[in-house]
């Protein structure tokens, strides 16, 4: 795998090295003893599928509350994504910046999240499907997010047209929604 560092501390683009030939290609897309080489959290304990059947469908900025703050191994198995992710950390260099990527079934690019970042996509095509390891166990009383389109942040969404959950739209702006981590 190849580790490609973020403008973000601690978040990575990781790339699969690939083994091709005539049939195709094989890739290693996990690897604890990788991970822990440059020093990641390894430790993964639960993988979530998240299935979005149309284009412009925005989830996010989610991101669990200390002692449940999660890292997320976040990659696209069918059409493709923006993904944002937001540094929360308040003794971060790059607190409150913000990344994006494109991750893709084409590009097999997988993003490495942190701990204390916020979380977010958007489709970029009809029946997306991401796949996502994670460090924690869901906590529901843990979970919280931030709007999407705080002004603070200023993200620039690709899409206008968007399908968003009540709960994602209803998120505060950042005052509200860091106090305390």
């Amino acid at each position: 795998m190849i580790f490609l560092e973020t403008p973000l501390r601690e978040a990575y683009v990781i790339e699969v090295e690939k083994n091709e030939d005539e049939r195709g290609f094989f890739a290693r897309s996990w690897c604890a003893r990788e991970f822990a080489a440059k020093g990641l959290d390894h430790n993964l304990v639960q993988c979530n599928v998240s299935f979005n059947k149309r284009k412009g469908a925005l989830r996010g900025l989610h991101y669990q509350t200390p002692p449940h703050a999660e890292v997320k191994l976040v990659r696209c198995t069918k059409g493709s994504l923006f993904d944002v992710i937001v540094d929360l950390r308040k003794d971060s260099p790059t607190f409150l910046k913000w990344f994006t990527v494109e991750l893709t079934a084409t590009n097999h690019r997988m993003l490495y999240i942190p701990k204390l970042f916020a979380h977010g996509f958007q489709t970029l095509e009809d029946d997306t499907e991401i796949f996502y390891q994670m460090s924690e166990f869901y906590e529901p009383a843990a979970s919280k997010g931030l709007a999407w389109n705080d002004p603070k942040l200023g993200i620039n969404w690709p899409d206008a047209c968007r399908t968003m959950s009540q709960k994602d739209q209803a998120y505060p702006n950042l005052e509200v929604s860091v106090v305390g981590l």
